[in-house]
């Protein structure tokens, strides 16, 4: 009852206060897109449990936020900084903020890691992974086969010969990693986060296509016009480029 009075309250567009959201162990709960603040009293995701927070949101202020392990804050990608501020938290091994950009298809580029800014105060910290990579770029379009040339006559005609076949697409371009900007106290043991910030892969190249089959008469009992050659194979595309390495920057208050 708790956590359906907490997501009916996360329906307004207004900023909320004074909210809890409880997450249970390897559940997966996923924020309304109806506000862009959220103001939580505290925020409690349990072992191997996911929140799933929206593109639209970008802030949310949490005064007491608890990861059990392996427990994830999942960030979609967006346009906007992310701004996430912590009073208290209590945070165990393998806890994991992802803020990763999206993979690229054929219709769409791939998407850079969500720009963050995370100010944290009084944290118990075991370890602490944010994830924001960028996406990797689609791969290239296989090359289209070449048809096959047509057959002579058993007396007569001339066989052709086999189309060349297409060559590959090349591999889209990998997304930037995110611009991660951290503010602790003085003291706070960065050394116990991991925070990876690799641009996307480029995207592998398109196969080339197969060459055509040349012309061959068939069927013949005595005698058979000669057949023709083969196609060409296309050549394969280029594999795309990875994308930029994106940065940390580190600020003791």
């Amino acid at each position: 009852m708790r956590k359906l009075l907490a997501l009916v309250a996360l329906c307004s567009p207004l900023a909320l206060a004074q909210t809890v959201i409880e997450v249970d162990s390897h559940a997966v709960l996923r924020l309304p897109s109806s506000t862009n603040v959220l103001l939580l009293e505290r925020l409690a995701i349990a072992d191997h449990g996911t929140l799933l927070i929206p593109a639209g949101l970008t802030e949310i202020r949490v005064e007491q936020l608890n990861l059990g392990r392996q427990a994830r804050l999942v960030i979609a990608p967006g346009e906007h900084v992310l701004r996430l501020e912590v009073t208290a938290a209590d945070i165990a091994i393998g806890a994991q903020i992802s803020a990763r950009g999206a993979k690229g298809s054929y219709e769409k580029p791939a998407l850079p890691g969500r720009d963050l800014t995370v100010r944290l105060h009084a944290v118990t910290l075991e370890n602490l992974i944010v994830d924001a990579r960028g996406g990797s770029g689609a791969p290239g379009y296989a090359g289209l086969a070449g048809a096959d040339g047509k057959p002579g006559g058993c007396t007569w005609g001339q066989a052709s010969r086999g189309f060349d076949g297409f060559d590959g697409g090349d591999g889209q371009p990998g997304a930037a990693g995110a611009q991660v900007r951290l503010e602790v106290p003085q003291g706070f043991p960065v050394e116990q986060l991991q925070v990876r910030l690799d641009g996307g892969s480029g995207g592998q190249p398109g196969a080339s296509g197969a060459g055509g089959q040349g012309g061959i008469s068939k069927g013949c009992w005595l005698y058979s016009t000669d057949g023709a050659g083969d196609g060409k194979p296309g050549q394969a595309g280029r594999a795309g480029e990875s994308g930029p390495d994106g940065v940390l920057n580190v600020v003791r208050f």
